[in-house]
């Protein structure tokens, strides 16, 4: 991991240029992981700078490439989603070559991240003891479904699963309705946010110690930190949450309201925004209710205030309505469709949508990193690989034919 300096500023033409380094340039991380937690944590760490060496199986790599349609060139769009600006290894793990190669490349990495399922074969032979005895300088970061301790820890889990037993799903959907999972796979982003977090805090105390350690996060833990508010609601007062549909358990009115020709939202967040809708909405009675002027009726009354609301909010469409709330400083805002969400200016003056030329599917456009580094937004620098596109420029004479000659 070498030091490097960067300019107090720097404009977006430069990091379009490729003149944009990121944080994390100089550290290597080398991704055994597959599916989606663990290659969103390291095309993350690609994102900021990282180099990002992904190793795949001979055998049709990742599951995600198969995991379609809808396909762009020979693999599935779930793989481009999670693997764009990294390179692409073939190596056998279970084979004596394999480890080996791993291995030298483990020497000269600072990052190993995997996701071996608990008691597995490929966890026996990556055990993270002998790892860090033999690499004392390497973060290693273990994604597992549940954690390392546990009646569960040996289980096998994917997000939908994460989110059952998580408690997430028992929290979405319609109030009295079936469960729902999240539109968003939340279990895996989660662990993968979390090991984000804890691969580049590692690194900041390696850069004091000189020494690496061993990082465990999970599908299950991410649930748990990400429950905030409905688990200090339930400590407090031992009643168990359900869903609310689009309700928040602590604010009213904050949720998805009917207009007259769709739905939209409306969060109010204090009660000077509460008298502020209630004068825009032109419902004095509302405005004067001694139950609804504080957070706490209006959430003791939810229903009534909600069925009020929703006659009054019936009679006009959702752009006069959020029109005239934007004037009056209410937060509002209509729900899209992802079509509208990245046709709409706002996301292309952030920058948020980039294409990068894949080598034989052509442009591809990819959704990029969501943090600014000095009003820079790191560049997605290259398409997803490949499978085994660079396995010979990194491991050279000990690589495995590439799949592509050999008819695998």
């Amino acid at each position: 991991m070498r030091n490097t300096e960067t300019e107090s500023t720097l404009d977006a033409s430069t990091a379009a240029g490729g003149n944009f380094e990121g944080p994390l340039a100089g550290v290597r991380v080398i991704d055994l992981s597959k599916i989606l937690a663990g290659p969103y944590a390291t095309m993350s760490l690609a994102d900021l700078g990282a180099e990002v060496i992904k190793v795949e199986h001979p055998d049709g790599g990742d599951p995600t490439r198969a995991w379609g349609p809808p396909t762009v060139g020979a693999d599935a769009t779930y793989f481009h989603a999670a693997n764009h600006s990294k390179k692409s290894v073939t190596i056998d793990l279970k084979s004596d070559r394999g480890q080996t190669q791993v291995h030298d490349l483990l020497a000269e990495a600072d990052v190993l991240v995997e996701n071996f399922r608990p008691g597995s074969s490929l966890q026996t032979i990556f055990d993270y003891k002998e790892l860090s005895a033999t690499f004392p300088h390497l973060v290693i970061l273990h994604i597992s479904a549940y954690g390392d301790h546990g009646p569960m820890r040996d289980e096998p889990g994917y997000d939908m699963v994460a989110q059952a037993r998580g408690g997430l799903m028992s929290l979405t959907g319609e109030a009295g309705g079936p469960p729902m999972k999240s539109g968003f796979a939340m279990g895996d982003l989660g662990a993968g946010l979390f090991g984000i977090i804890g691969i580049v805090s590692a690194l900041f105390e390696r850069s004091r110690t000189g020494k690496g350690q061993y990082l465990t996060t999970s599908l299950y833990e991410g649930q748990l930190a990400l429950h905030v508010n409905w688990a200090t609601n339930y400590f407090a007062d031992g009643r168990r949450p359900h869903a609310l549909g689009s309700g928040h358990p602590n604010l009213v009115p904050y949720q998805a309201y009917p207009a007259a020709d769709d739905y939209f939202v409306i969060a109010i967040g204090n009660d000077s925004l509460w008298r502020s809708l209630c004068t825009a909405i032109d419902r004095p009675d509302l405005g004067g209710d001694e139950r609804l002027s504080a957070n706490r009726g209006r959430v003791v009354n939810r229903d009534y205030l909600n069925e009020e609301l929703s006659r009054t909010l019936r009679t006009n469409t959702v752009d006069h309505w959020c029109a005239l709330f934007s004037t009056s400083g209410i937060p509002a805002a209509p729900i899209k469709h992802l079509d509208e969400v990245y046709a709409d200016p706002q996301t292309e003056a952030l920058g948020m949508v980039q294409t990068v030329e894949h080598p034989t599917a052509g442009p591809m456009r990819q959704v990029a990193f969501p943090v600014n580094f000095n009003g820079v937004r790191p560049p997605v620098r290259s398409a997803p690989p490949e499978l085994g596109a660079d396995t010979h420029e990194i491991l050279g004479a000990t690589a495995h034919p590439h799949p592509a000659t050999t008819g695998a």
